[in-house]
């Protein structure tokens, strides 16, 4: 049975983590709280209070909804690899989920790609896209339509030189 300073120890050793801030809040002085939290932790039975109050202990954050406000903060911010690392966690804990049928349509997911790719920016989302399989025939279409458009453009000059010659 532990007596009201030791149990008052445990409990803020729960919040504080800290076993000489923890002698404070319980009570002990500044002076001698360092030495009183090493003894007491070491207390077979102030550690056994320490894990009943930790079980005990209940938390009204949303995981999902922490993270889904880190990601907004971070893409809102520029921070483009916490918010990378933010879309990553949320992967993981929707990809345990994924068996319940749920379904996003056509529109959803283009909405959700254009937003990771405004995170990621052009030079990130140009060398991505050069990794797929069908971007050499993007780029050489491209290409061939560009060099084509020029071709004319240098004949629509050469005739206007000419003509102001």
């Amino acid at each position: 049975m532990l007596n009201d300073k030791q149990e008052k120890f445990a409990q803020a050793y729960v919040l504080h983590r800290n076993a000489t801030e923890a002698a404070k809040s319980a009570g002990y002085s500044a002076t001698s709280a360092n030495n009183q939290g090493y003894r007491l932790i070491h207390i077979q039975e102030v550690l056994d209070r320490v894990s009943e109050l930790e079980q005990e202990l209940e938390t009204n954050v949303s995981v999902i909804e922490e993270i889904e406000n880190q990601y907004t903060f971070a893409k809102a911010n520029g921070h483009t690899n916490s918010a990378l690392k933010a879309l990553e966690l949320l992967s993981r804990i929707r990809g345990s989920n994924s068996d319940t049928g749920l379904s996003v349509d056509k529109d959803t997911l283009e909405t959700a790609i254009i937003g990771c790719l405004n995170v990621l920016g052009e030079d990130k989302v140009v060398q991505l896209l050069s990794k797929c399989d069908f971007a050499m025939e993007i780029f050489e279409e491209d290409y061939s339509e560009d060099a084509e458009e020029s071709s004319g453009d240098d004949e629509d000059e050469t005739i206007l030189v000419e003509e102001d010659e």
